[in-house]
């Protein structure tokens, strides 16, 4: 698809992420997998945010655990 001078990139993304939906829905692809292999791609193309999120979220669930007296504080 070739960039309009006037489009804006999220016009763009927009009208990319319309058309894979519909390829997914006239070949009867579910919901499901198409969002997953649209995170999938996302993170594909941001390299360490998914380690960055799985970190995060490590981290929130130390803190919780630190809360609830469960774990120690270092």
């Amino acid at each position: 698809m070739a960039n309009q001078p006037n489009k804006s990139w999220q016009t763009e993304v927009s009208e990319l992420l319309a058309a894979a939906a519909e390829l997914c829905v006239e070949h009867d692809v579910a919901m499901e997998p198409f969002m997953r292999r649209a995170s999938a791609a996302y993170f594909d193309a941001r390299p360490g945010l998914r380690e960055y999120l799985e970190e995060k979220e490590l981290q929130e669930t130390f803190d919780e655990l630190r809360k609830a007296g469960r774990m120690a504080s270092a």
